[in-house]
């Protein structure tokens, strides 16, 4: 992942990101060039209450350069009226473990790497300077900032005390004293600034989104580094919320950080033992490295639970129920890492309420969220897939099955949590939600009106509770009461007799997303890509579903959540967020939905007979090869560096949208390119 000069103009630099993170929800981002153009930017943004309460702290570390009396400005930096261009003296940039930019001015070459350290809120910044024949000072300006990540300093006047000990330095910024801030430099002369304030940083992205683009940051000082003609040096700066930082080491940090990745990478047992390779597999095993980079920034660290979880999405997203037990096979069966998977599973469980496992939790306060009738439903799967890797039984049994039948109690009792409206109707389907009440994965509301009411008997909804049925049913055979085998099967049948009757559309040649509602979405693969698909998949009705998503709703990066010509079908997700929120779910592509279309051409597969299965064969194959293909330049070149976004617009030329590195995005592609592994 490496862009020269050629790349790296202004049009392309600042619609290319990168991004790193610290195992407990914190993470350093920006573009190539060094440019922020969002709120959401920063070399420091630092979880206060580990994952969640994050603050931007260190906005940028802006370089200059003097020579024989003239300055040279590396930095980048946007403002309405006036954009700084040290893209033009950018070489390179490079994403590996880290990012590296490369810099080349007046016969100095610059080179500045960014590393953070694992679960600690710090960021070593790390130059490698090689001067030419004549002397030169080097200036590094912090620009800090201390606000909650989601909103702007905008027209702020800030309040910093600082207390400067050589090149370490304690800021108390506008009288946060609970939490100060620590900078060090390896070497130089630190120059404090008193009221120093950069004005009107203006965030292009934001602009996009349709939020106030501009804010301020504080510039507490300048460090100052003279650099001998000819001479070759290495500077680390830290800035961090650990006082300790004079006993931290930028590039031990980077090595020590390198070396836990590796050893991540060769836990997953992914990478071939072959003393020769060709060329294309060392090109794919490349590509498994990059991936495998890509998933490890999604696990973090909940300190107070004592266990691991799953970050949905970067930059905005904390962990999510749904999303998590989506990504789950694609992020920690897949890659084995599976006493993860286990600790996931116990996160899952530990806040459940009245049957429900929490979509979420706030990102203030750490409350359970239980605005989902999908999550709890989605844990059968899941446990099933841990099974299936593992055989762990003994941790199923004795930690995870008394919260599936409480699961299934309270589904078939009624549950009204948070509005949620959950009850089993006489005809053994599942009704959720209200007029009101968004609690499926198409969740978007523009105020309180939901953008895709989907309140009734939801098709993916029921689909999923066959599913948990059929799940608990076999599980009970195994390890529970065997008196209520029965139950769980006589749930799972009326289930699926309803489903039949019901849910087909001749007419469409497809199943009702929701009883009553004929718009062609993509959950209706749901019915087909589970464990137990409640359609049968050598059907001809599930030939005519994939038909129907394949002629609707299947193109290269994902499926579109709504066929083109129906009502409100929107192709390009821009705007405001009241734009945005009416697109969300309303043709708009995403790429975790090409799973459940994998695992139900693979579930047609292994039920077809000898002369279809060979023709699935081939249709697998080549699915598999196009998505390879696709995401190699997605992950690549494309959007976040190193990761894949949540969204892509419909209409050519398709660019990636939404959160810049989504966890489903990247745990679903993984796992259909790693097809040939599973």
């Amino acid at each position: 992942m490496k862009f020269t000069k050629e790349d790296l103009n202004l049009e392309t630099g600042i619609n290319k990101e990168w991004l790193i993170t610290n195992g407990i929800g914190g993470f350093s981002s920006s573009t190539i060039i060094g440019a922020n153009t969002r709120k959401y930017h920063g070399l420091l943004i630092a979880p206060l209450n580990p994952p969640a309460n994050r603050y931007l702290i260190l906005s940028k570390l802006d370089e200059s350069i003097e020579i024989r009396g003239k300055k040279y400005d590396l930095y980048t930096n946007i403002c309405e009226s006036y954009i700084s261009h040290g893209y033009k003296y950018q070489e390179a940039f490079e994403k590996d473990n880290y990012p590296t930019f490369k810099y080349k001015v007046a016969g100095v070459e610059i080179e500045k790497s960014i590393c953070m350290e694992y679960n600690e809120n710090t960021v070593g910044v790390y130059y490698k300077i090689k001067n030419g024949r004549y002397k030169a000072k080097l200036t590094l300006a912090p620009i800090v900032n201390f606000r909650d990540f989601h909103t702007m300093n905008t027209g702020h006047s800030f309040h910093i005390r600082q207390q400067v000990n050589d090149t370490k330095v304690k800021l108390v910024i506008d009288d946060k004293s609970q939490t100060p801030v620590y900078m060090n430099l390896s070497e130089g002369a630190y120059i404090p600034h008193e009221n120093d304030t950069f004005h009107k940083m203006f965030y292009v992205e934001e602009e996009k989104r349709g939020f106030y683009p501009e804010e301020n940051h504080a510039v507490p000082g300048v460090y100052e580094i003279e650099i001998k003609a000819n001479e070759e040096k290495e500077i680390s700066f830290v800035c961090s919320l650990e006082e300790n930082i004079d006993e931290k080491d930028v590039k031990f940090l980077m090595q020590k950080e390198t070396e836990r990745i590796d050893n991540e990478i060769q836990k997953s047992g992914l990478l071939s033992e072959k003393d020769k390779k060709t060329k294309k597999e060392l090109n794919q095993e490349e590509l498994i490295k990059t991936y495998l980079k890509a998933i490890d920034n999604f696990i973090v660290y909940r300190p107070n639970f004592r266990l691991h979880t799953i970050i949905a999405g970067y930059p905005w997203f904390l962990d999510w129920g749904r999303d998590t037990l989506i990504a789950f096979e694609g992020l920690l069966l897949v890659t084995k890492k599976f006493d993860i998977a286990r600790e996931v599973l116990l996160t899952m469980v530990r806040d459940m309420k009245y049957g429900l496992v929490p979509n979420g939790y706030s990102g203030y306060d750490n409350r359970p969220l239980y605005n989902s009738v999908d999550a709890s439903l989605l844990l059968f799967e899941q446990v099933q897939k841990y099974l299936e890797y593992t055989r762990d039984y003994r941790f199923v049994k004795e930690k995870i099955y008394p919260k599936l039948e409480d699961i299934i109690k309270n589904y078939v009792e009624g549950n009204n949590v948070d509005g949620n409206n959950i009850y089993l109707d006489r005809d053994g389907l599942i009704v959720s939600g209200t007029d009101d009440t968004q609690n499926t994965w198409m969740d978007a509301k523009v105020g309180n009106m939901p953008v895709t009411p989907r309140n009734g008997k939801a098709v993916e909804i029921n689909a999923m509770w066959y599913n948990a049925n059929m799940i608990m049913a076999n599980l009970t055979l195994r390890i529970g009461d065997l008196l209520q085998i029965k139950k769980y099967k006589d749930l799972a049948k009326k289930c699926k007799q309803a489903f039949e009757t019901k849910f087909y559309n001749v007419e469409t040649k497809c199943l009702y997303d929701v009883l009553g509602d004929e718009k062609i979405r993509p959950n209706q693969l749901f019915a087909l890509s589970l464990t137990y698909p409640v359609i049968d998949v050598d059907s001809e009705i599930a030939k005519n579903i994939i038909h129907v998503v394949e002629k609707k709703l299947l193109n290269n990066y994902g499926l579109k959540t709504l066929a083109k010509g129906e009502e409100n079908y929107v192709e390009i997700y821009e705007g405001d967020s009241f734009k945005r929120d009416k697109s969300y779910h309303q043709g708009i592509t995403w790429p975790w939905l090409l799973g459940l279309y994998y695992n139900a051409l693979i579930n047609m597969k292994d039920k077809a007979k000898e002369e279809e299965k060979e023709v699935l064969e081939n249709k697998i194959e080549k699915f598999v090869e196009k998505t390879n293909k696709t995401f190699k330049k997605e992950i690549n070149e494309n959007g976040c560096i190193g990761s894949i976004s949540e969204l892509y617009d419909s209409a050519k030329p398709q660019l990636p949208k939404g959160a810049v590195a989504q966890a489903w995005s990247v745990a679903e592609i993984f796992r259909i390119i790693m097809h040939k592994k599973n």
